[in-house]
């Protein structure tokens, strides 16, 4: 991973702001500047130092996995040796993360810093967004992942075990393929409870000609994956099938609307008209999908409020779904890369409406 260039871009924004130095302490955004994979850390960049400060249990491996560096102990806070740093190496204006530290945290550290101005909030997130080769080949994996977790569970899944026990089952199934952990709680929604979009697996009882929503993903050295599948453990009737082709007809039309300088909005519109073609939009109530990498939720994202323009080489969801209350629900996703000239599925598991008949 390019760290060196990651912290180009990040003194740039220093520049920008004119602060001389900055706070880091949003974990997802320590990994990303430093390499550090661990937890109980910060970072303190200026123009010209590097200081990750940890505790004990972490010093050797901050070493090790953030050689460019200083790694300096703390024995008695996190915070107030970021502060004693701040002041020895002379900062004049120090910026922080608005959306990662706590209010009372500000203050705290106002208080210590003494006459350094603590006072610009930025936000760091957006210099993750365009994912390097790195971060793409780890994404594939986790897609990887995942997709082999979807045909293992198609094989495994029957009527009569528990969403809990087919969560279990495909979590396991992962992590023996090498994903670190769960990307996020393993959604397993079936029957009437296909109408929760987040409808974790429960103790229900999986009944013959239920459909099944199965919301997953898998993390490779950090990096996410996300995708959806819906089957029907048994026969499907009619209606059923009428609106799994509904679903995947408006996730197919939003994949092929993916490409460089499109909007969240403009793509979020191309599935919400084509589910209005069958007057199924009033079931689809959130946004059609959101970027991840570090964590499983970022920005941009494609909805109704998704004014940024998509680029090369971020990630993003493509995730259509219709929920009726008492009745059930339907999802598809994919975890889709944006190219040089459009999009390229990475969760390539079939979309065909498939029946688990045993």
């Amino acid at each position: 991973m390019n760290i060196e260039a990651r912290l180009t871009r990040l003194r740039t924004l220093l520049a920008e702001n004119i602060v001389d130095a900055v706070l880091i302490t949003k974990e997802e955004n320590v990994r990303y500047f430093s390499g550090f994979r661990g937890d109980s850390a910060v970072l303190l960049v200026t123009a010209e130092r590097l200081i990750l400060v940890t505790d004990r249990r972490y010093t050797e491996q901050a070493a090790a996995e953030a050689p460019l560096y200083e790694v300096v102990e703390q024995r008695d806070g996190l915070y107030g040796k970021a502060a004693e740093l701040a002041v020895d190496a002379g900062v004049v204006s120090l910026a922080f993360e608005g959306g990662a530290l706590v209010y009372i945290k500000v203050i705290w550290l106002r208080e210590r810093l003494g006459e350094i101005s603590f006072d610009t909030p930025l936000n760091l997130d957006p210099l993750r967004q365009v994912k390097d080769a790195d971060e793409v080949a780890l994404i594939r994996r986790a897609c990887a992942i995942a997709d082999a977790g979807f045909a293992h569970i198609i094989d495994y899944i029957e009527p009569g075990m528990t969403e809990l026990e087919v969560a279990a089952e495909l979590e396991h199934h992962m992590r023996m393929l090498g994903s670190e952990r769960p990307a996020f709680p393993t959604i397993i929604a079936s029957g009437i409870r296909g109408s929760l979009p987040h409808g974790v697996a429960s103790d229900k009882v999986i009944e013959r000609g239920e459909l099944v929503t199965m919301d997953f993903g898998a993390v490779c050295a950090g990096y996410h994956s996300d995708i959806t599948r819906t089957i029907c453990v048994g026969r499907a009737d009619a209606r059923q099938r009428e609106l799994y082709d509904a679903v995947r007809t408006a996730q197919e039309r939003a994949l092929a609307a993916l490409r460089p300088g499109v909007t969240g909005i403009e793509v979020d519109r191309v599935a919400r008209d084509c589910l209005a073609e069958q007057d199924l939009d009033q079931y689809f109530g959130h946004g059609l999908g959101h970027s991840l990498g570090l964590e499983i939720h970022e920005e941009p994202r494609l909805s109704k409020a998704g004014k940024e323009l998509l680029q090369p080489n971020m990630l993003i969801t493509d995730e259509p779904g219709v929920y009726i209350p008492g009745w059930g629900g339907i999802r598809i996703e994919d975890t889709v890369l944006i190219t040089a000239d459009g999009a390229e599925p990475l969760t390539r598991a079939s979309k065909e409406f498939i029946e688990i008949c045993t």
